[in-house]
């Protein structure tokens, strides 16, 4: 098919490179299809290839391994192996050979007494009633000159998305973080040693000073921090952040003082604690799930929904919508196996 449209496209007067093109060909393949001696199935995968001149003998790949396992060797990488073989006048390979050799016998592996280095797990956390896993975070408030910032420290509960805690300094530091942190738990009225407490944050200064550190173990309160330079690690603060910043009443050219950002910050908190539907909540308002009202309002939009249903059933063709109780909350969720894990611990 696509011989003959390049043949039908050629006789008009087409350049026949010109007329391979749509179809994505050149004209040494269009050649090639041409060639009755040449089969038109692809025969590279099936293809007979000559043994490379330079590839190691069997006897080769034995000397190797015999070599890197001598109690001289036992403890030295190639890098280290092939250099001193040369100084006693020895070439069997070269070093990407010996790690090459080496990984096809599965004995690449770390050698001394210290842990290799891992790469940090992801943190997974789950919260199924408010004060158990509280997110927080710092972020840049503007100010009222280029390059000058306020810094909003806030802490939200991620069952709940209440905010628990905030404040607005004029500096990032462990001492202020560790106020809130106080200050927060005084408010909810929170008795750790019998209800115990999980901090997540990311990995700034603040978050791992010392002052911070020694509130948290004082107040027994778990510390969790998300993996380095990894912010999605964080997503409850983040996205919170971000519902701030995109508020209408946000000012754009920034806060004309220290005093106007704390102003306008509380005004937004009473706003998402107590008017702002929460879509990731059935639509409640974060006070109502924080505060233990919200199974009462759950309920009531149930029987509603099934009175409009009796009344009008033709306008159901299936359930009503789901308003049941928020369930579990998790931070970076796991699957499935690992859930069952978790909770089992």
């Amino acid at each position: 098919m696509i011989l003959a449209l390049v043949d039908e496209a050629v006789q008009a007067g087409a350049r026949q490179s010109l007329a391979c093109e749509p179809f994505a060909i050149t004209p040494r393949t269009l050649q090639r299809w041409k060639d009755e001696r040449t089969p038109m199935e692809d025969q590279r995968p099936t293809a007979a290839r000559p043994e490379p001149k330079n590839k190691l003998t069997q006897e080769e790949k034995s000397l190797i391994l015999q070599t890197v396992n001598e109690p001289e060797y036992a403890s030295k990488p190639p890098g280290q192996i092939v250099p001193i073989l040369a100084d006693q006048g020895v070439y069997i390979a070269s070093e990407s050979s010996f790690y090459r050799v080496m990984r096809a016998a599965n004995e690449q592996h770390y050698r001394g007494r210290a842990a290799h280095p891992s790469r940090q797990t992801k943190p997974s956390l789950c919260a199924s009633a408010p004060n158990q896993v509280w997110s927080w975070d710092i972020s840049y408030m503007p100010g009222p000159i280029k390059g000058l910032y306020y810094y909003l420290y806030l802490i939200i509960d991620i069952f709940s998305r209440d905010i628990v805690g905030w404040e607005i300094w004029e500096e990032e530091s462990a001492e202020h973080a560790s106020q809130l942190i106080r200050r927060a738990v005084m408010a909810q009225g929170l008795s750790l040693s019998q209800q115990p407490l999980v901090l997540h944050s990311d990995n700034g200064s603040p978050m791992k000073g010392a002052t911070m550190l020694a509130t948290l173990y004082e107040l027994g309160i778990t510390p969790s921090r998300s993996r380095p330079r990894v912010s999605n690690d964080n997503p409850y603060s983040e996205s919170m952040f971000k519902t701030i910043k995109y508020r209408p009443t946000f000012p754009e050219k920034g806060f004309v003082s220290l005093e106007a950002s704390r102003t306008w910050m509380l005004g937004l908190v009473r706003w998402y604690r107590y008017n702002h539907c929460h879509s990731g909540i059935r639509y409640l308002t974060p006070n109502q799930l924080h505060t233990g009202a919200a199974e009462s309002i759950l309920e009531n939009r149930r029987k509603v929904y099934e009175e409009a249903r009796s009344r009008m059933p033709w306008r159901w063709t299936g359930e009503i919508r789901d308003w049941s109780m928020p369930g579990e909350v998790w931070l970076n969720p796991v699957n499935n196996s690992q859930k069952n894990l978790r909770q089992l611990s």
